[in-house]
């Protein structure tokens, strides 16, 4: 074993640092049963190294290294000037030496070489450097092969990847390079293999793409590969590509194309037999890897070699069962309106606290609904629910059934209520019937101070509370939090709105041939905490707007500034003590709020702030309540007009009456719907302050580095790391990667045990020609700018803007104020951010796929509320 260089049946997974991704895994193919991998070695990191640290390269990597992240013109030049000094230098003679021994003892000296990159960093999880980096094929000769390890360490500077890496605050020379220096495999075919399909998922299913000759045309996109597609050893489907040239090894170095014979472009490139038998090889990979691949191949006859294998890491990972049955999972944060990935305490917390068993994956969570799917006793009305809140899940899992996935449907399938129509005309599980619940606002009264009071129980109990004491009171009191979202007089009036809702704009339709009129009838309603805090932060602006000093100071506060630094400006006293009761009120709120580890508003007021801003330059003093009485004066017009249409039609007292008493229902009840989880969110913000002040304590104690280490353990973990006094450094330092490559992942809404990621659909065909589809939430046409918002904190809308973001959840609302309409990838009719919409007036759509990529910023779109599409303008 040498100093610079490491041949590839010495090296594995644990020599990452010293011959990088492809390196290691080259080695670690090499012990794979059955797996040939061209010969070749590694040049190593020490050996880059040693070349940075040339009089004429060191002081370039110093000053590159002081380059801003977001100064891309002196990062073009440093990282310039860097390349051509690493391109001007000699190899150091002993690392060149053992370059030559290694060459001489795989291959010939007019052998042909493939050179590359092979960074430690390179197809990490969560830092994805893939095609940054340089490869040279058909490299003949000693001296050739050195002059490109050379251009190899260079390319590690390459504008984009130190642009990346200075992103990250990581140092710009990274982790160093390695080089891999092996045999090229002239081939008769090339190509790439996945053990998953790539496009749904599903793990088993390979997909096979191939190219005549050498594979860098399909690399390079210069050749349309044949894609074959393989399960349980049989081609399921293929297709070939065009191309009218193969790339093959020049006799002198490098490669180049040479033309097809006129019939050979339509031939596949591989037989059945062979993409079954690399199907095969790729599953022995897979197995040894632990994770789905994307392998790299060359045929030499029926003789294949492997060149390159990694994980597939846009995948989204399957949630683990317990048994090999068929599973049927179905997201959580789709139904909650949180599809970020949560950290483990937040997870934990969360699966305690809800009634079906919950599984993880990628830090999201997930609930098994094939038992429902597969009785005939559950599987029509389980499909009806899901499917009238989100159409799309709806369509996803009638192909599931319908493909016999849980095995044959019975003969009763076909005739299995509709999934959710394209334009729900909402009806009642009671069909005619209206809710047996008597209109009252006191019973909802009753239940809000029924949580109030036990949200004062716990704030006593639990102070004072440390160590496991604090730990296992937390853990206890989660009983008396579900006993309170759970409770069997709360539930009945949740219902009794929606199907009230419901109830009207079927019934109204029917009679009266006006839709969607219940989201006339909602505006304004009393007693809704979520879109009450959106018309109370309009009160915070004005008491900010008399005050310039307050609002300059405003313009550039940071979380520790306030609210205590408006204390010492002019207003500022009057301007805090409207803010604080804001936060009193609704600070422990934010975005992605069912995960406790999130931060909430009370610990990060400024995120606050831009939409104060907005709201003190956008509307003048008493917009909140001028807002409220008109929606509640549309809402009380419409309900009469609605009354005196019902009255002159026959048997017209009767519906009339009928219609009252839904009216009624919905205006008391809606309000309602917003207090159970604020209920929820209230009372883990108690735990979350509680918990945070055992963290400080352990942390005081050297037990933990930072407080926050807290949110990468379980609570159970927690515990034991509490009672022992000893917590896993690594564990947590490995959790807090996984988040980070969990945040790069969309999640799906359903995903079978297969790994399979089925598309959903509307099947409309009675929209505009290019309208993007989704599901009608609120009434109303709006056409205005498009402002795409990623985050909350981030959000730049003036009056009549059209708000598209992933989803909303109650911290969304105080935009609603200022949104003239609202677009989002996830929702449906009876998620928080619809009941919002339909209570302020907001034109919205929801559940339309993509609309974050598909929308671009500043685009003009017209918003169809009541028909569910948008149409693109320009």
């Amino acid at each position: 074993m040498g100093r610079w260089t490491l041949d590839l049946e010495q090296v594995d997974g644990g020599r990452v640092a010293d011959v990088g991704g492809k390196g290691a895994r080259l080695g670690g193919l090499t012990r794979v049963a059955g797996v040939r991998v061209p010969a070749g070695f590694c040049v190593t990191t020490s050996a880059f190294r040693a070349a940075l640290a040339a009089p004429a390269v060191a002081p370039l990597v110093d000053r590159l290294a002081q380059a801003a992240a977001d100064d891309h013109a002196a990062i073009r030049a440093r990282s310039a000037r860097l390349r051509d000094a690493i391109e001007a230098l000699a190899v150091p003679e002993d690392v060149a030496g053992e370059i030559r021994a290694a060459l001489a003892r795989h291959g010939r000296e007019d052998d042909a070489w493939v050179v590359r990159s092979s960074a430690p960093a390179e197809d990490a999880d969560d830092a994805s450097f893939a095609g940054q980096h340089d490869s040279f094929l058909g490299v003949v000769g000693h001296d050739a092969v050195l002059r490109h390890v050379v251009r190899c360490w260079a390319s590690l500077f390459n504008d984009r990847a130190v642009a990346y890496r200075l992103g990250r605050d990581a140092d710009p020379t990274g982790t160093g390079m390695a080089v891999v220096v092996q045999r090229l495999v002239d081939a008769d075919a090339s190509g790439v293999l996945f053990t998953a399909d790539p496009v749904s998922g599903n793990r088993h299913v390979a997909c096979v793409e191939a190219v005549p000759g050498l594979g860098d045309a399909l690399v390079s996109g210069r050749a349309a590969p044949d894609v074959v597609r393989v399960r349980d050893g049989r081609v399921l489907a293929r297709t070939t590509g065009t191309r009218t040239a193969a790339t093959r090894a020049r006799p002198g170095g490098g490669t180049h194309d040479v033309p097809l014979p006129a019939d050979a472009g339509d031939r596949p490139v591989l037989t059945d037999a062979q993409a079954v038998r690399l199907a095969d090889l790729g599953r022995r990979i897979e197995a040894a890897a632990g994770a789905p691949q994307d392998v790299e191949w060359c045929l030499v006859g029926e003789t294949p070699w492997i060149v390159q294998s990694r994980p597939i890491t846009t995948l989204f990972p399957v949630p683990r069962a317990d048994d090999d049955a068929p599973h049927v999972w179905v997201s959580v944060g789709h139904q909650q309106m949180m599809t970020h990935p949560m950290r483990p305490l937040g997870r934990s917390l969360h699966q305690r606290i809800a009634l079906p068993r919950m599984h993880e994956a990628a830090g999201r969570l997930f609930v098994d609904i094939a038992p429902r799917l597969a009785s005939p006793e559950t599987r029509a009305a389980t499909l009806h629910a899901l499917g009238a809140s989100d159409p799309l899940m709806g369509d996803v899992l009638r192909t599931i059934v319908d493909r016999g996935f849980l095995g044959p449907a019975d003969d009763d399938a076909a005739a299995d209520p509709p999934v959710g129509p394209a334009r729900p005309s909402a009806t009642t599980s009671a069909g005619d019937a209206l809710p047996h619940v008597d209109p009252d606002p006191g019973l909802a009264a009753e239940q809000v101070a029924r949580t109030e009071a036990s949200l004062t129980t716990l704030e006593r109990d639990i102070r004072g509370r440390t160590g496991t004491d604090l730990i296992d009171f937390v853990l206890e009191d989660v009983a008396e939090l579900r006993r309170r979202l759970f409770d069997p007089g709360s539930t009945p009036l949740l219902l009794a709105a929606m199907d009230a809702s419901a109830w009207l704009n079927a019934h109204l339709e029917a009679w009266l041939g006006e839709r969607n009129v219940a989201d006339v009838l909602t505006l304004s309603a009393p007693g809704n905490v979520t879109s009450e805090m959106g018309l109370a932060l309009l009160d915070v602006a004005d008491a900010v707007r008399p005050h310039p000093h307050v609002v300059a100071f405003l313009e550039h506060a940071e979380d520790d500034e306030l609210p205590g630094g408006l204390d010492e400006l002019e207003g500022g006293p009057a301007a805090r003590a409207a803010l604080e009761a804001f936060l009193d009120r609704y600070g422990m709120r934010c975005v992605g709020e069912i995960d406790v580890t999130r931060p909430r508003w009370r610990e990060r007021p400024s995120t606050l702030v831009p939409l104060i801003l907005s709201a003190v330059d956008a509307y003048a003093p008493g917009e909140s309540a001028r807002r409220f009485a008109r929606g509640r004066q549309r809402a009380e017009a419409k309900a009469r007009e609605v009354l005196a249409r019902l009255r002159a039609l026959p048997d017209g007292d009767a519906k009339a009456a009928r219609a009252n008493r839904a009216i009624r229902l919905l205006r008391t009840f809606i309000g309602y719907r917003e207090h159970p989880k604020y209920g929820m969110v209230r009372r883990t913000f108690v735990y979350k302050q509680a918990l945070l002040g055992e963290a400080a304590r352990l942390v005081d104690a050297g037990v933990l580095r930072d407080v926050e280490d807290v949110f990468f353990l379980t609570l159970d973990e927690l515990r034991d790391v509490v009672s022992t006094g000893r917590a896993d450094d690594a564990l947590i330092a490995e959790r807090r990667r996984a988040f980070r490559a969990h945040e790069a992942l969309t999640p799906p809404r359903v995903i079978t045990s297969e790994g399979e990621v089925v598309a959903g659909s509307y099947g409309r065909d009675d929209v505009p020609a290019g309208a993007l589809v989704g599901l009608a939430v609120s009434g109303g046409t709006v056409e205005g700018r498009a402002r795409v918002v990623d985050d909350l904190a981030d959000a730049d809308l003036a009056p009549g803007d059209v708000l598209v973001t992933t989803y909303t959840d109650p911290a969304w609302s105080p935009l609603f104020v200022t949104a003239g309409a609202l677009v989002t990838e996830v929702g449906g009719l009876m998620t928080h951010g619809a009941v919002v919409a339909r209570e302020y007036g907001l034109p919205a759509v929801v559940g339309v796929d993509d609309a974050t990529r598909r929308i671009r910023d500043g685009q003009r779109v017209r918003v169809h509320g009541r028909d569910g599409f948008v149409e693109l303008l320009d």
